[in-house]
């Protein structure tokens, strides 16, 4: 399987450009702090996608899926403390598309189990 062809990879790309520039106006004393954490919760959801892909079975895959599912659960509790802090606003649309990486995870989870 190449992970490349996935929706959910690129839909998972798409979210760590969106994170960068969000976060790109983060003030300069959270570049070790918030930043580099949403920075990196973005980074690892294709990333395991892809290295999930690279492995020998769905049940290895699978694994990788869940690792990711809570990387969007981190990003989304991070972007909350960024609203709760005034650095964006609740209304950004970045929650939209973290949601919908979430709900692709979910979806590409169910369908690995079902095929086992």
């Amino acid at each position: 399987m190449n992970h490349k062809d996935l929706d959910v990879w690129k839909r998972g790309m798409d979210l760590v450009e969106e994170i960068y520039k969000v976060t790109s106006s983060f003030p300069s004393s959270e570049i070790y702090g918030l930043t580099n954490q949403l920075r990196r919760a973005s980074v690892s959801i294709p990333s395991n996608i892809a290295e999930g892909a690279a492995r020998k079975g769905d049940k290895e895959l699978l694994y990788f899926i869940n690792v990711a599912i809570g990387s969007v659960s981190e990003i989304e509790t991070q972007l909350l403390i960024a609203v709760r802090l005034k650095y964006i606003k609740g209304d950004n649309t970045i929650f939209e598309s973290a949601a919908e990486v979430r709900k692709l995870l979910l979806g590409f989870r169910n369908y690995l189990n079902k095929k086992e």
